[in-house]
């Protein structure tokens, strides 16, 4: 099914990492100066980490993707539309860490052109 970040298309079968790392309930537990036990719940409205990642021999992007991957990561506080599987979801590239996108050429070239290929890491949180 088709992956897109806004109106770039990305490789079908980048793999969603961190899908089920994520729970929508979170919880806090803690004593009381009693010792009771206080166990707050709560659902998660947003914050869920999107990690889509390729590797050596599938979901490789073009440069000229990788480039408009770039430009939209040099915007701030820039919210765009990630839909996967026909879901959509409303995101941020996630620049804590590795800085939202990471890529490595599939081979090495001194000088490469538009269509030169690499394997990208991209990483979003759920806005």
């Amino acid at each position: 099914m088709t992956i897109t970040l806004d109106a770039i298309t990305l490789p079908d079968d980048l793999i969603w990492s961190d899908e089920y790392n994520w729970a929508p309930v979170s919880q806090s537990v803690k004593k009381s100066l009693t010792g009771a036990l206080i166990i707050e719940e709560a659902v998660q409205l947003k914050g869920r980490k999107i990690t889509l990642k390729g590797g050596e021999g599938y979901a490789w992007i073009d440069k000229a993707t990788l480039e408009l991957l770039r430009a939209k990561l040099n915007t701030p506080n820039l919210t765009m539309t990630l839909t996967h599987n026909g879901t959509a979801y409303p995101v941020m590239f996630d620049r804590n860490g590795s800085g939202g996108v990471s890529a490595r050429g599939v081979y090495e070239v001194s000088d490469p052109d538009a269509a030169h290929i690499y394997s990208v890491t991209l990483k979003f949180i759920e806005v």
